[in-house]
């Protein structure tokens, strides 16, 4: 006798599309039931099959994550119109303090960013700018000491243009530490300079990709190196 198709709303697995990709390369499952699963879109599943997704995840096995027993996937072999149930892992920690999440791609950049605050603002405590970037007061104290591993490589570089922290923060940021130290926050030009030197590397790099891009076939950015700023702003 075949099981209701009905659908019953469960949790959904952290990383609905890195486990429709595991399903597909790994199970006999029909997409409808991976759709269903991963409370994704058939469709979805079927460019990922005719591997026609815009972007290619890396798999991610369900089971070992603890997300979806081998019992349920046996259950869905053997009856197509079977709904996997995902299993009920342990509650996840949420953090509630602590170093802001910064993305992979701009971790390399915070030795810079903290390089410039420590030459520009020296009245911020390391404290403070662990909070700011995201980073470790060992790391701080290194870059302060000139004792990191890649100090050759550190160039100062404002943190904002570099996409660490907005200009709101780091504006409020210096007023408190300026006012906890008893100075008054000055500007000497040097955050103006290393802007628009930031700035012109931006636009040679989207000129670069541009460049590539039309070469590709692809259709360049939207966004200017001067509106990303102004964004940030």
């Amino acid at each position: 006798m075949a099981t209701s198709l009905k659908h019953v709303k469960q949790a959904q697995p952290l990383m609905p599309h890195a486990t429709a990709t595991w399903l597909v390369e790994n199970t006999g499952l029909t997409f409808a039931q991976i759709a269903a699963f991963c409370q994704i879109h058939a469709l979805e599943v079927q460019a990922i099959a005719d591997e026609t997704a815009a972007t290619k995840l890396t798999p991610r096995d369900p089971i070992r994550a603890g997300e979806l027993a081998q019992a349920e996937i046996d259950k869905g072999h053997s009856d197509p119109a079977y709904r996997l149930k995902i299993s009920a892992g342990p509650a996840q920690v949420r953090r509630t303090s602590g170093p802001r999440y910064t993305p992979l791609a701009k971790r390399q950049d915070k030795p810079d960013g903290i390089a410039w605050i420590i030459r520009n603002h020296p009245e911020i405590t390391d404290g403070q700018i662990s909070k700011l970037i995201g980073t470790t007061k060992t790391t701080i104290a290194a870059i302060r000491n000139r004792e990191h591993w890649n100090i050759a490589n550190i160039t100062p570089k404002d943190p904002v243009t570099l996409g660490l922290c907005s200009q709101r923060e780091l504006d409020a940021l210096v007023a408190a530490a300026a006012k906890k130290a008893g100075v008054t926050p000055q500007d000497d030009g040097r955050l103006g300079a290393d802007r628009e030197a930031m700035l012109a590397e931006l636009r040679a790099e989207r000129e670069a990709q541009t460049q590539e891009g039309e070469e590709d076939g692809i259709a360049p950015r939207e966004h200017t190196a001067e509106t990303l700023f102004r964004t940030q702003e």
